[in-house]
């Protein structure tokens, strides 16, 4: 059974860095696994400055909603495992099951469950979105508050769960 290791912060908080660099110290090839959609030219910029802070050991696997389906064989030869950004894969499946809660939620328990089976660590990086303003319409505050369940569902899974804020990066356990 390998780890799974959380990390979380706000937006620009350093948190991916530090993730990369967390999973950067295991040997051999590593899988970065990137959940995110490109509907813009401002989206595809931003992937594309993530893919040159990557080196040669990385291996890519781009799965916006079945990431538990895709992964094990993904996986296969790495010694490592990237999630970033949770948030993004969890945007993606409020949005396919159209706003619904249970639907998401199971996906992300299945998420833990393959986490725990896997013999590569999987670091996980999130989004903390409660630490914001209160969204002014009921979609957005459905939206934070199911990420806010999903990110405890995680930090609770998890081996170790860190905290990144204006990148210091704070072990939580």
């Amino acid at each position: 059974m390998a780890k799974m290791i959380y990390i979380t912060g706000g937006t620009r908080s350093g948190k991916s860095g530090f993730a990369q660099q967390l999973v950067e110290k295991h040997p051999g090839q590593l899988l970065y696994i990137a959940p995110a959609r490109v509907d813009d030219d401002e989206m595809a910029a931003r992937i594309e400055l993530h893919r040159q802070a990557r080196g040669e050991r990385w291996r890519l696997l781009e799965e916006p909603l079945w990431l538990t389906e895709r992964l094990p064989d993904a996986a296969n030869g790495c010694s490592a495992l990237l999630l970033d950004c949770v948030t993004l894969w969890v945007t993606s499946l409020f949005f396919h099951f159209k706003e619904k809660q249970a639907p998401v939620l199971a996906e992300v328990d299945r998420l833990i469950e393959l986490a725990w089976q896997l013999e590569e660590p999987l670091y996980l990086v999130s989004n903390e979105l409660g630490s914001g303003i209160v969204p002014e319409n009921p979609m957005a505050r459905k939206f934070r508050d199911l990420a806010g369940i999903v990110n405890q569902r995680l930090a609770a899974a998890a081996d170790e769960a860190w905290f990144v804020v204006s990148g210091v990066p704070l072990k939580l356990k």
